[in-house]
């Protein structure tokens, strides 16, 4: 089963004026249609792993999406630069990461190529999942 992968530079906003390179893998596994998993500095010695809705991503291509832990928003520039803004954290600790978004775009309509919008439960082997809970 195919999985599809994307590993882009983004920035961390530790501050307003102060931003920190820091590369970041998003993934996708049909097995798991409905979700995506962004790790953040995942080369590195402590990666941040965040797990939400495939739909969230895809919404925040375009406009604001997301409540809670996870929040994304799109910027676009006069120049047609587009950047994709990724909040993670709770109310306490929050961080933000810019990330380039026609990278985030392409991959993400793999995903769907993969596993069609609407089509998350085609594929679901509801045996194996009984199983589990067993």
């Amino acid at each position: 089963m195919r999985k599809c992968h994307l590993t882009v530079e983004s920035t961390h906003w530790v501050a307003r004026r102060l931003p920190v390179p820091i590369n970041c893998e998003f993934s996708f596994h049909p097995r798991d249609p409905y979700a995506v998993t962004l790790i953040f500095d995942a080369e590195g010695e402590r990666p941040v792993r965040w797990v939400f809705a495939r739909e969230l991503l895809a919404e925040g291509l375009t406009a604001t999406a997301g409540q809670g832990d996870v929040a994304v928003w799109p910027e676009h520039d006069p120049d047609g630069a587009s950047t994709m803004w990724v909040e993670v954290g709770n109310a306490l600790h929050k961080a933000l990461f810019e990330i380039p978004g026609p990278p985030i775009a392409q991959w993400l309509a793999s995903t769907y190529a993969l596993v069609p919008r609407g089509q998350e439960m085609v594929g679901v082997d509801w045996e194996e999942l009984t199983q589990l809970t067993e």
